[in-house]
């Protein structure tokens, strides 16, 4: 039994083997030959016997297909023997009807009948073994630790949940790691923190998490945080993920993060990291790299004429660069065509432009506005998109300094972090800026809840019939 990230490798590793074998083996003549005469249902498939380049084609292709399709298997989640079985086979299923599909065309790489058939037996059997094999056993009693730096959230906690609390886990403080280390209260109120977790052991803090999930054999982490720092609310979150373990937050306190839960009863509710299924990852990113890629060449003829017009207009740099926040609590560097005239927020500091409000900025220079009328200061952003920081569609990124500040004001702000910034999305095609966060929100959330390819694609649509109609007018 392996678990966190050898369980990653391990299983990789694994599947890529069973597969190679699976296809050697599938490949001797003798079996072949035994398979087709010795059982009726098959004595029409004829025996095919690949060698050299076009052997190593039908393996890469068959260890890629496999691997792909099992992709679900890799995370290293606590299964029962049963489940294991059955979602081995489905994944298993579903990669020998995508060789199928492949071997109707008359590829090179293709698989011959004979060859997939009993590669497919041999995936059926072997895969599932492996996985059984290799599975994290579900603990025999159920083990919580409770994650987070506010006291009160933590006592609520205890209230309610239903399995043994082993203890929590805190960003560092004197107060956390020592109590004994100051000498006033912690600031809670009416220095109650302290009562509180009298009765509950801190065993260590943030940074050795993925030791305490090991060493306590926890399969249950609370999060119970008053104001989270992104680094440290996704860093509990990403070890929770990489050992296989649930976790969980209140309800009364669930606006910073995306949850699901079975029963509506629940007190404890489920974080769900991964609204969407991978597949909607693969097919959104082929659409984001294609988009990105079309649009840098079908501009490119015009990047030199902003370049020069914004030079003229203006003294400064034709580039302006700035700190988003990204997916999951990151930032990255964002470019623009500048807009504005330089060191624009030197004085008034990270600010929402009037333009955005239907006002005149006067930051704004000549050239700048036209860019921004036409969306052409948008361009440089296809080059975010295509290296992944961002995508087509989805919530626009924010300052982070402007993102601090209104998510003071509306607290549910911080469930954007859980999905990729996009260039548009539906805040964007129905007018709503950053001057009303509420309605923001509200357009953010329904697209993370219905998000499609179908959906991406009227988006983008729309938005592009919009920036036509407001270039014209």
């Amino acid at each position: 039994m392996v678990s966190g990230f050898r369980y990653r490798v391990v299983s990789v590793v694994g599947t890529a083997f069973i597969a190679v074998l699976a296809v050697l083996l599938a490949n001797a003549s003798s079996l072949q030959m035994l398979f087709t005469t010795a059982v009726p249902v098959f004595r029409r498939l004829p025996a095919t016997v690949l060698t050299g380049n076009k052997l190593a084609l039908v393996v890469v292709t068959t260890t890629l297909v496999v691997v792909g399709s099992l992709v679900p298997l890799f995370k290293p989640r606590p299964r029962r023997i049963l489940d294991t079985i059955l979602l081995a086979q489905r994944r298993t299923v579903t990669a020998c009807l995508a060789l199928a599909t492949i071997g109707y065309f008359d590829y090179t790489y293709r698989l011959p009948r004979s060859t997939l058939v009993l590669a497919a037996v041999g995936l059926l059997i072997g895969l599932p073994a492996w996985f059984v094999a290799i599975r994290r056993r579900p603990a025999e009693k159920e083990r919580a630790v409770i994650v987070g730096d506010d006291p009160e959230e933590i006592a609520d906690i205890l209230d309610v949940i239903d399995v043994p609390v082993v203890g929590y886990v805190s960003p560092p403080s004197p107060y956390y790691t020592d109590p004994e280390a100051v000498s006033s209260e912690p600031a809670v109120a009416d220095g109650s923190g302290e009562e509180l977790l009298a009765d509950l052991d801190c065993l260590s803090g943030l940074s050795r998490l993925d030791e305490v999930l090991v060493d306590y054999n926890v399969n249950t982490v609370v999060l119970a945080f008053a104001q989270p720092d992104r680094a440290e609310f996704f860093g509990a979150l990403d070890t929770c993920y990489d050992h296989g373990v649930d976790a969980k937050v209140h309800r009364e306190h669930a606006d910073d993060v995306l949850t699901t839960t079975a029963n509506p009863d629940d007190v404890l509710v489920d974080i769900k990291l991964e609204p969407w299924d991978w597949q909607d990852y693969v097919f959104k990113r082929i659409f984001d790299v294609v988009f990105a890629a079309v649009g840098l060449l079908a501009f490119a003829p015009f990047i030199a004429v902003i370049a020069i017009a914004i030079k003229l207009d203006s003294p400064g740099p034709v580039f302006y660069t700035q700190q988003r926040t990204a997916e999951f609590g990151e930032t990255f560097e964002v470019y623009k065509f500048r807009s504005m005239v330089t060191n624009a927020e030197a004085k008034t500091g990270a600010t929402i432009s009037a333009e955005d409000n239907g006002g005149v900025d006067p930051r704004v220079t000549r050239v700048g506005r036209v860019l921004r009328q036409t969306h052409l200061d948008e361009v440089p952003q296809l080059w975010s998109i295509l290296v992944g920081d961002m995508s087509v569609v989805g919530p626009r990124p924010e300052r982070p300094e402007l993102d601090a500040d209104i998510r003071t004001g509306v607290v549910e702000w911080r469930k954007r972090w859980f999905i990729k910034p996009g260039l548009t999305g539906l805040a964007q095609i129905n007018d709503v800026t950053g001057h009303q966060p509420g309605k923001k929100l509200q357009y953010d959330m329904e697209y993370i809840r219905t998000q499609s390819f179908w959906m991406d694609l009227k988006i983008v649509i729309r938005q592009v019939w919009k920036v036509l109609a407001e270039a014209v007018e």
